[in-house]
C-alpha cells in the first residue's frame, strides 16, 4: 500500500448483517453438579450386623462437607462475577451483588492475579477493550502522526480534519452528524486522508463493520432510480447505525451525486435536541470527497505565492469562502444545488492544495519506503520531473499530484 497521497481502493459497500455478538457464558450447571458428586463421599460399610450399607447423608462429617461446599460455591460465584466484570464491563451491574460479596470480603493477592492470568488468556482469542466495542479504537495519536508524516504539502487539512474530528467524537452528546466535505485536485490527498480516518478511528479500517464508502459513478450512477437509491441508502445507513454507535460514511466522487439522494442525510446534519443524558450517544461522520472547484483553490493559491505569500501562511480563511461561493454558484453539479450546501449543513468545506514538485519527491520516495526498496536522490528527482506541471508558464503544480507515483517507481526496480 502506498504510503503518499493515493486514492482509495473502489470496493463496492458490503450487506450489512446484524451481528449476533456472543454473550458471556455462566458456568453450566451440569458441571457444578459434576463436581458435587465427585466429592461426596462414598457409601460408608455397612453398621454391625446388618447387611445394608449406611447412608451417606448419615456420615458425621457430611455437615460440614456440605458448609463447605456451600462457601466454594460463593466463592465461585464472586470469582466468576469479577471476571464477568472485567471482560465484559456492560453486564458487570447485573452481578455487582454477587461480586461485592460479604461484608468486609475482598479478593485475595493470589485470586487477583489468577484472575488477571485467566482475563488476558481469555481475551488473547476474544474482544475484549475499554470503550465496549473494540471495533472502534479513535487512535488521535496515530491519526496525527499519520496527517503529520505521510501527508505533504496540506497544512491546512492536518489541523483541521485533527482538530473537527477529534472534538466531534469527544464531545458526550453531538446534536448533528458531522459533514466534512474535501475538495481538490486529483491526487492531492483526499482519499488517503479519508482512508487515514478509517484506520485510525476502526481496527478493521475500511474494512470494519462501521465504515461504508459509496462511488457516485458505481453504486448511484443512474439518476432514474434515485428514489430506488434513496430507499437502499437510508436502509443501508440504518443497519450501519444499528450495528455501531460510530460509523463512517464516505461519499466518493461527491459532485455527481444526484441532489435528490441527498436529502436522506439531512435529518441527520440538521442539529436537534439532545436525547437525554445517555451514557452513549450515536456518532455519525460524513466524508464527501470531490474534485469540484480545485480549480479555483490551485488559483488562489498561485497568486497568493505571487503576491509573496509562503505556502505555510495560506489560512482557511484565504480559500474556504471562495469554495463556498463557487460550490453554491456551480451549475453543473448536483452536489453544488444539494440541501446539504443550500442550508449550510455542511460543517467544512476543506480544500486540499495543489502539490508541488519538492511533495512529489516525498510522495516518490514513499513510495520507495513502502515496498522496501532502496532509492536514491537522483531516482526521486527522476521521477518527479515524469510528472506534469501547471500552469504553463510557471511549472508549479503537478497537474496529477501524487498519482500514479507507485506505477512510476517500477521504472527504477533492478
Amino acid at each position: 500500500m502506498l504510503s503518499g497521497p493515493q486514492g482509495l481502493q473502489a470496493e463496492a459497500p458490503r450487506h450489512v448483517a446484524a451481528a449476533m455478538l456472543p454473550g458471556p457464558r455462566r458456568p453450566s450447571g451440569f458441571g457444578l453438579l459434576l463436581l458435587v458428586l465427585l466429592l461426596l463421599p462414598p457409601p460408608l460399610p455397612a453398621a454391625p450386623g446388618t447387611d445394608e450399607p449406611r447412608s451417606a447423608w448419615a456420615w458425621p462429617g457430611f455437615p460440614r462437607l456440605r458448609e463447605r461446599m456451600r462457601a466454594v460455591g460463593d466463592l465461585s460465584k464472586r470469582y466468576w462475577a469479577l471476571l464477568r466484570c472485567q471482560v465484559w464491563p456492560d453486564h458487570c451491574e447485573d452481578d455487582g451483588d454477587a461480586a461485592a460479596g460479604p461484608p468486609g470480603w475482598s479478593l485475595p493477592l493470589l485470586g487477583q492475579q489468577y484472575l488477571d492470568v485467566l482475563t488476558t488468556w481469555y481475551c488473547s482469542f476474544q474482544d475484549c477493550c475499554d470503550s465496549g466495542d473494540c471495533r472502534i479504537s479513535n487512535n488521535f495519536t496515530g491519526l496525527e502522526s499519520d496527517l503529520n508524516v505521510r501527508l505533504h504539502g496540506q497544512h491546512l487539512v492536518q489541523k483541521l480534519v485533527l482538530r473537527t474530528v477529534k472534538d466531534y467524537l469527544e464531545t458526550p452528546w453531538p446534536d448533528k452528524a458531522l459533514a466534512l466535505s474535501f475538495h481538490g485536485w486529483s491526487g492531492t490527498g483526499k482519499n488517503f486522508v479519508a482512508r487515514m480516518l478509517a484506520e485510525n478511528l476502526y481496527r478493521d479500517g475500511l474494512k470494519s463493520d462501521c465504515v461504508e464508502m459509496f462511488i457516485a459513478t458505481v453504486h448511484f450512477a443512474h439518476s432514474q432510480h434515485v428514489d430506488l437509491y434513496k430507499e437502499q441508502l437510508l436502509g443501508r445507513i440504518q443497519e450501519t447505525q444499528q450495528l455501531c454507535l460510530q460509523t463512517l460514511f464516505i461519499f466518493d466522487e461527491a459532485e455527481k451525486l444526484h441532489p435528490g439522494l441527498l436529502e436522506v442525510l439531512r435529518p441527520h446534519l440538521e442539529r436537534r435536541a439532545p436525547e437525554g443524558h445517555r451514557a452513549k450517544s450515536p456518532r455519525t461522520i460524513f466524508l464527501f470527497l470531490s474534485n469540484l472547484r480545485g480549480n479555483i483553490i490551485n488559483e488562489v493559491v498561485l497568486n497568493l505565492l505571487k503576491a509573496g505569500w509562503s505556502r505555510e501562511e495560506i489560512t482557511m480563511e484565504h480559500l474556504e469562502p471562495h469554495l463556498h461561493a463557487e460550490i453554491v454558484e456551480s451549475t453543473d453539479s448536483g452536489f453544488g444545488h444539494s440541501c446539504l450546501v443550500k442550508e449550510n449543513l455542511i460543517d467544512y468545506f476543506v480544500p486540499f492544495l495543489p502539490l508541488e514538485y519538492r511533495h512529489v519527491r516525498l510522495c516518490a520516495r514513499d513510495a520507495f519506503l513502502s515496498q522496501e526498496l532502496q532509492y536514491t536522490e537522483e531516482a526521486l528527482d527522476e521521477i518527479a520531473t515524469m510528472m506534469a506541471y501547471v500552469p504553463s508558464e510557471e511549472q508549479l503544480f503537478s497537474s496529477q499530484g501524487c498519482k500514479s507515483i507507485s506505477q512510476r517507481i517500477t521504472y527504477f526496480l533492478p
